[in-house]
């Protein structure tokens, strides 16, 4: 189901379009404020409707919130991946010298490390998780593989097999279409976005949320009412 606003944007006044030859039609016309030109339409911005959650117990109810509240503190950091991954990408491409590319990549990963590390190191092992998952649904990469690439196999290895002690795989990939608890991620960022809590930023990878929801919707433990 889907509502339509217009949001910032007045109708003055209708008024009947001239009488054409013999024939008498009348068209309505609209005056957009700070618009000089008529309009037979408004372009409205579209709104997506999501379905109310609907939970069978008190335990999926509790699980959702405390997967809602880790899921918002960590997306901005994935978001910032995937800004800081773009971004030096793009100057990568506008830079000859392999030797200038070496000394800005350096640079690129040294203010990640500042960046991020700190922050990082307050995360608990469910949110660094989540956080993994995000970065590969906002990069199309995995963690893993974005370490590989910054530094050498063997540093990915190591960061790996030591997120591994803290039950935690940079390796780990994000897929609403097959894991509930992505598609829950994904229902609660989807949400966020639409309430304006976390600021909307594209999905790298290739699925449909609204198709997912339809999917998810007999699902046993989480079920969806209209």
């Amino acid at each position: 189901m889907v509502s339509i606003s217009a949001s910032g944007q007045k109708a003055e006044r209708p008024f009947p379009k001239d009488s054409i030859e013999n024939d008498t039609i009348e068209k309505l016309y609209m005056i957009i404020e700070g618009d000089s030109v008529p309009r037979e339409m408004i372009d409205l911005e579209e709104v997506v409707l999501l379905r109310k959650l609907k939970f069978n117990s008190n335990n999926d109810r509790k699980r959702y919130l405390i997967l809602r509240r880790k899921t918002r503190k960590v997306y901005p950091y994935a978001k910032l991946a995937s800004e800081r991954l773009v971004d030096l990408n793009s100057r990568l491409d506008q830079i000859k010298s392999k030797r200038a590319r070496k000394k800005y990549t350096k640079i690129v990963q040294n203010y990640i490390e500042e960046e991020f590390s700190a922050e990082l190191k307050k995360l608990t092992r469910t949110e660094g998780q989540i956080l993994v998952k995000l970065i590969h649904r906002q990069t199309g990469v995995t963690t893993y593989d974005l370490v590989k690439d910054l530094k050498s196999g063997w540093r990915a290895f190591w960061y790996n097999t030591t997120a591994s002690m803290f039950d935690i795989s940079l390796k780990e990939e994000y897929h609403p279409e097959t894991n509930q608890e992505d598609f829950l991620i994904e229902d609660i960022l989807q949400r966020s976005f639409r309430d304006n809590i976390l600021e909307r930023q594209d999905t790298a990878l290739d699925f449909e949320y609204l198709d997912l929801s339809d999917k998810w919707n007999n699902n046993t433990s989480l079920k969806k009412s209209s």
